[in-house]
């Protein structure tokens, strides 16, 4: 699989190929803000590693270095230029049938989770509304597109994200308070894979509690658990204008099975999200934090 990632060192950014192994270092080559969307846009997803490994200029740091802070797939600078949205209802474990080959597609539920800049980095604390009513975790498939300079969304490939939310609030009134509900902050993986989305993607979720494992189950996000196809609901939602704008950058996330919510289990403050996408390689860890009251 080929994959890039951005990063920040020293007030620079730069850019690296691959996954990086535990207690290697990174080898990182300096990049302009914006020159990975640029090419995107002009060659398309399969130039972008080949863009990188193209910049002689090489820096090698260590991984746990404290001035290296790992960016979200393509964010640009600012907070006006990139967003956070994705689907809700879509794994087959909803619905009482799989879909006929000739049904006709029904969009599911969308909503608009916020600015990009909002995104929090693997290692950095996920923020909760003070008095949730019940937290959860959701590992999910984050497709990521840049608009070119008419608006027409360029797909660059997909990383991993949890979209961390209030099922209590919800459930309380799922007709009329889901917005209030994504209100809490959103955990990404920065390895972008320049590849289409994947058919399949399972791991293991566990939920850490003083140091100790308080919960652990299953889960799987990719295609192959969709009821509704990934083309589908793309294209639908960049049938609306306001999503198809020059050079907005979106992390579209395609929803997550069912969560540590159907279990019974009720996460806490301090608690930690560890999601190991164990299909690809890819692990998300974020330690939970309930928001100061007003």
């Amino acid at each position: 699989m080929s994959i890039v990632f951005e990063c920040e060192y020293r007030g620079r950014r730069y850019a690296g190929l691959g996954i990086p192994r535990p207690g290697q270092p990174l080898t990182l080559h300096p990049v302009a803000e914006g020159r990975l969307r640029a090419e995107l846009v002009t060659n398309g997803s399969a130039a972008l590693a080949d863009a990188v490994a193209a910049v002689d200029t090489v820096i090698e740091v260590p991984a746990d270095d404290p001035e290296l802070r790992f960016l979200p797939p393509l964010l640009p600078q600012g907070p006006d230029g990139s967003i956070v949205n994705g689907f809700m209802g879509t794994h087959r474990s909803k619905f009482d049938n799989d879909p006929a080959p000739d049904e006709p597609f029904v969009p599911p539920n969308y909503y608009m989770k916020g600015s990009g800049s909002w995104l929090r980095m693997p290692g950095e604390p996920i923020t909760a509304p003070a008095d949730p009513g019940w937290m959860i975790e959701e590992p999910e498939v984050v497709l990521v597109y840049v608009g070119d300079d008419a608006g027409a969304p360029h797909y660059a490939g997909y990383t991993f994200g949890n979209d961390f939310n209030d099922i209590g609030v919800h459930l309380e009134k799922p007709w009329a308070w889901t917005p209030y509900a994504k209100l809490a902050e959103t955990s990404i993986s920065p390895w972008l894979f320049l590849e289409p989305p994947p058919t399949t993607a399972k791991g293991t979720v566990v939920i850490e509690r003083d140091g100790a494992k308080a919960w652990e189950g299953p889960f799987s996000c990719g295609a192959d658990s969709l009821f509704h196809k990934v083309e589908s609901m793309a294209d639908h939602v960049f049938s609306f204008p306001m999503l198809r704008r020059p050079g907005l950058v979106n992390y579209l996330m395609l929803g997550a099975d069912k969560a540590t919510y159907h279990d019974g289990f009720r996460m806490e403050d301090g608690d930690r999200i560890v999601i190991d996408v164990a299909t690809h390689g890819v692990e998300l860890a974020n330690p939970v934090r309930f928001g100061q009251a007003s």
